[in-house]
C-alpha cells in the first residue's frame, strides 16, 4: 500500500477541504437552474364588452353594436400580448355577452373556449393553476366576479370598483412558481395609460399599447 509522503499530505488536504466548497458551488448552480426553468402562469381577467344601457343582465342579453366592436378591438389587443405565443386558452361565464366578448379573439387565434362557472372560486383558479401552468389564460365574466379570482391567485387587493359603463380594463395576473404573484391594469379602449400595481402595494403607470 502507497503511503502519502510530507510534501503529499497537504496537498490532499487542501483537496479534501476544497470539496464542501466545490458542493456548495454546484447546489448553487444547480438551484439557480431549477429555478429558472420553473414555469410563470399568466392569467389576463376581462369583464365582458358594452350591452345596450337599461337592458336587465338577468335577461342574458346579447352585445350591443359598441360592445362588438369593443370585442374586437380586445382581440386586437391581445392577439399578440406576448412576443413568443398569445392566449393558450379562454374561459368565459355562460352569459351571453362574455362568450361574444371573447369570440374575435378566439376565431383569429382558432382556439375553443370553456365555459364555466366563474363564482366557483377556489375550485376555479385551482383547477388553472394545475392544468394551465406556464400558460397565457384569458378569463370573461362579470365585473362582480373578477375580483374575488384575483384575490384567490393572492393577486392585488387594491382593485377599484367597476364603474357601470366601465368595460375596457385588463387585469393581468403573473403568477410565479416562486415570488410575489403581480397584478398589471391596462385598458383597451379609450384610455392612454395603465396603471402597474403590484400586490406588496406598490404602484407605477405605463403607456399602454395602441
Amino acid at each position: 500500500m502507497s503511503q502519502l509522503t510530507p510534501a503529499t499530505r497537504p496537498r490532499s488536504r487542501r483537496r479534501i477541504r476544497l470539496l464542501p466548497i466545490l458542493g456548495y458551488a454546484l447546489g448553487a448552480l444547480g438551484l439557480a437552474w431549477f429555478f429558472e426553468q420553473q414555469l410563470t402562469t399568466t392569467v389576463i381577467f376581462v369583464r365582458h364588452a358594452d350591452v345596450e344601457p337599461g337592458v336587465a343582465l338577468d335577461t342574458d342579453p346579447s352585445l350591443s353594436a359598441r360592445g362588438r366592436d369593443r370585442a374586437e378591438r380586445l382581440a386586437d389587443f391581445l392577439q399578440d400580448v406576448d412576443v413568443v405565443r398569445s392566449v393558450d386558452y379562454i374561459f368565459t361565464s355562460p352569459m351571453k355577452r362574455a362568450q361574444e366578448t371573447a369570440a374575435p379573439l378566439a376565431q383569429r387565434l382558432n382556439i375553443k373556449t370553456e365555459i364555466t362557472d366563474p363564482y366557483l372560486v377556489e375550485h376555479f383558479m385551482r383547477r388553472v393553476q394545475r392544468r394551465h401552468s406556464g400558460e397565457i389564460v384569458l378569463i370573461v365574466a362579470d365585473a362582480d366576479a373578477i375580483p374575488p379570482l384575483i384575490d384567490e391567485l393572492h393577486g392585488s387587493k387594491r382593485l377599484p370598483p367597476f364603474a357601470p359603463d366601465d368595460y375596457d380594463e385588463i387585469y393581468i395576473v403573473t403568477i410565479p412558481w416562486y415570488g410575489k404573484v403581480k397584478t398589471l391594469r391596462l385598458h383597451y379602449g379609450q384610455q392612454p395609460t395603465a396603471r402597474l400595481e403590484f400586490s406588496e402595494g406598490t404602484t407605477s403607470t405605463l403607456a399602454a399599447p395602441r
